[in-house]
């Protein structure tokens, strides 16, 4: 049997696919440690793999980053994805480093397994040749970063090229794009070099690069096609999204299917604004024939909704965290901020989107929502009340929309991820 690391940035969308993944592997035998942030000690401890926290002083909770990072309040997207990728993802780089290289010499792991904000593990790769060190793989838990002759630079969430004008546009804007970034990409090379290595290329070409695999959460017929894709680079699928074992469903649950079940949810980190969709949705839905299901996944959030709105429309259900692995197969359509994660959980039971996003990667999440042609992008993160009702209802009135969701579906079905990622590990042993 083998020894494995895991290791994630602490946000709960990059943790969850780590979560089923240790599970997995410590099911067939394998010997897994995961190291992350402090406050999923107890989800990890239920997959069977030994615990190993960050140190205290690059540890935090990505409920409340501002409590942490309180220069992060108040920035715009842009200026606050520059600081998210210095000092929440680059600072604590060295830090991990020490850390990894001292779990490694205690727990000699033939694999190590992170994702795209795991920088820390970059220098193991960068270190040595691959004969003097473990695999290095990384889940790519967002749409592929690196640069591509075949596509748009990553950001802004513009469709592959269609003519050549087009993709003379595209090559015109990377060095544009690169200098927008200079000041991130800097700073993470002084990083690196401070730790006795160099970055290689550009940082959202590395991340992909540097691993010795990158394993795509996804089918190909969600995203862009490369000629150009690095050789390490291979589609997987998507892994489950929870543990929902122990769940109690609610008094409503045996309700579900009368009529149309329209889930809206602002995922786990942009929801302490809940007028961004939450609210909207359901006054935009308030008098269709549709069951709204409103997941705020926060513990507060049914109380703040009551609070905001006065009276709940009859036809809505309110409630903090649900687990999606049984919502989505009651459900006819998900309305979401376009966390890449929700979106193939969505897809893997066959559910078409309407999408708001336009912070981090979601710009390009709600792209491919629309280029796959499984919903409808709003193109915004705070859409009106009417944009939000004709979408639901070009949705759900035109039925192309469901039958390219589940044709996307059988795509997953075809995909075993966590049997791909276990016949990696087992040939490290």
């Amino acid at each position: 049997m083998s020894k494995v690391v895991l290791t994630s940035t602490p946000f709960h969308g990059h943790v969850a696919p780590f979560l089923a993944t240790a599970a997995d592997l410590t099911r067939r035998g394998h010997e897994v440690l995961f190291y992350t942030g402090s406050r999923f000690e107890k989800q990890i401890a239920e997959t069977g793999a030994r615990f190993v926290p960050y140190p205290a002083d690059v540890d935090y909770d990505d409920r409340d980053l501002d409590a942490t990072f309180p220069r992060r309040a108040g920035l715009s997207p842009l200026d606050r994805l520059a600081f998210d990728l210095k000092y929440v993802f680059s600072d604590p780089t060295p830090v991990h480093d020490r850390r990894l290289q001292e779990i490694l010499a205690a727990f000699p792991a033939t694999t190590v397994i992170g994702e795209p904000s795991s920088f820390g593990m970059l220098p193991i790769a960068l270190r040595a040749p691959r004969s003097e060190r473990p695999l290095i793989l990384s889940l790519g838990i967002l749409p592929p970063t690196f640069e591509s002759a075949d596509t748009a630079p990553f950001g802004p969430g513009l469709p592959p090229p269609s003519t050549e004008q087009e993709r003379a546009q595209y090559a015109a804007m990377k060095p544009a794009v690169r200098e927008a970034l200079a000041d991130a990409q800097h700073h993470l090379e002084k990083i690196f070099e401070s730790m006795g290595v160099s970055l290689p290329d550009f940082f959202r070409n590395s991340m992909v690069t540097v691993p010795d695999q990158w394993l795509q959460l996804t089918i190909p017929s969600f995203e862009y096609p490369r000629s150009d894709a690095p050789s390490g680079f291979r589609f997987i699928g998507a892994l489950p999204a929870d543990n929902v074992g122990s769940y109690q469903l609610p008094e409503w649950w045996g309700t579900l299917g009368n009529r149309p079940v329209v889930v809206v949810t602002q995922g786990t980190l942009e929801n302490h604004d809940l007028t961004q969709l939450i609210l909207p949705t359901i006054q935009a839905l308030a008098d269709l024939d549709v069951t709204v299901v409103a997941a705020t996944a926060r513990p507060d959030g049914p109380d703040a909704v009551r609070a905001e709105l006065g009276k709940v429309p009859n036809n809505v259900h309110l409630i903090g965290y649900v687990p999606f692995e049984r919502l989505l197969p009651l459900s006819s359509l998900l309305i979401t901020n376009a966390g890449y994660g929700g979106v193939q959980t969505a897809l893997r039971h066959g559910v078409p989107l309407v999408v708001a996003g336009d912070t981090e990667d979601k710009p390009e999440v709600a792209a491919r929502v629309a280029w796959s042609g499984v919903g409808v992008n709003l193109l915004t993160g705070r859409p009106d009340v009417p944009a939000i009702r004709k979408a639901v209802e070009k949705v759900l009135g035109n039925a192309a929309f469901k039958s390219r969701a589940l044709d996307l579906q059988a795509e997953y079905l075809r995909h075993e991820p966590l049997d791909t990622i276990a016949e990696i590990v087992e040939r490290q042993a």
